[in-house]
C-alpha cells in the first residue's frame, strides 16, 4: 500500500496494481492523475471537484448522484464512464470500497445541506477511510484516517473529536488549504495534545509525498 498526498483534500492510493485517485478539485495539479485506474468524488464542491481533471484523463469515475448531475452537466463526455453510488455500497475499483454517510457536514444553518459520500477501503488487511466534508465515521476499525484538518464548516475541537472517535491508530491531515502554516501549527499543537494519550498521531504530508 502506497498513499501519496496532493493538493487539499486529493489522496492517490496505490494497492497491489491499483491506483486510486480521491477528490482532484482545484487545489490539485492535473498530474496527479497521471496513471490512474479510478477517480472517487465524494461531494461537488470545487476543491474536491473539477471537471478539467476529469476531461484530461480516460478514466471511470464513482461518485454519488448529486456529482453525476453535476458531471452530466459539466462534461456529458465523462459522464458516459461516470457510475453512481449509494450510501453502503459495496463496489470494486481494482480494490473494495465501501460508500459512507450521506450528508456534507453543516456550514451554516441557513444554508441548504450539500450530500457528501465518504469512502472506505479495504487494501489487503488495511482499512482506510476518506470522509470527504463530513465527519461521519466509517463504523468499524480502520487502520488511516485521512483527517480534514482545517474547514469553514468545522471548528478544531470537532476535528480533534472526530479523529479520536474514528480511533485509527494512523491520520493524514488533508483539507489543508484553509489555514496558514501557522495556523495549521496552532492545531497540530492541539492534537498533540490529545492524539498520544489514545496511541494515536496525526502525520501532515507535504504535496507529492508518500507514506
Amino acid at each position: 500500500m502506497r498513499i501519496t498526498k496532493f493538493g487539499h483534500a486529493c489522496v492517490r492510493i496505490e494497492h497491489e496494481g491499483t491506483t486510486v485517485v480521491l477528490d482532484p478539485g482545484v487545489f490539485t495539479d492535473r498530474e496527479a492523475l497521471d496513471g490512474a485506474d479510478a477517480i472517487l468524488i465524494t461531494h461537488e464542491h470545487v476543491d474536491h471537484y473539477l471537471p478539467d481533471h476529469l476531461r484530461a484523463v480516460d478514466v471511470p469515475v464513482w461518485t454519488i448522484d448529486a456529482v453525476a448531475a453535476k458531471i452530466r452537466e459539466d462534461a456529458p463526455e465523462v459522464f458516459e464512464r461516470t457510475t453512481v453510488v449509494a450510501p453502503g455500497d459495496t463496489f470494486d475499483v481494482g480494490v473494495p470500497v465501501t460508500a459512507v454517510g450521506e450528508l456534507h457536514a453543516v456550514i451554516h444553518p441557513e444554508l441548504p445541506r450539500f450530500h457528501n459520500s465518504g469512502y472506505l477501503f479495504t487494501l489487503g488487511d488495511k482499512k482506510v477511510f476518506h470522509p470527504g466534508d463530513a465527519l461521519t465515521g466509517p463504523g468499524v476499525d480502520i487502520d488511516v484516517l485521512f483527517a480534514p484538518a482545517s474547514a469553514p464548516w468545522a471548528r478544531a475541537s470537532e476535528l480533534i473529536d472526530f479523529i479520536r472517535e474514528v480511533k485509527a491508530p494512523t491520520s493524514i491531515a488533508i483539507h489543508d488549504r484553509i489555514y496558514s502554516d501557522a495556523g495549521h501549527g496552532v492545531v497540530d499543537n492541539l492534537l498533540g495534545m490529545f492524539l498520544p494519550k489514545t496511541g494515536q498521531e496525526l502525520k501532515r504530508l507535504k504535496d507529492g509525498q508518500d507514506l
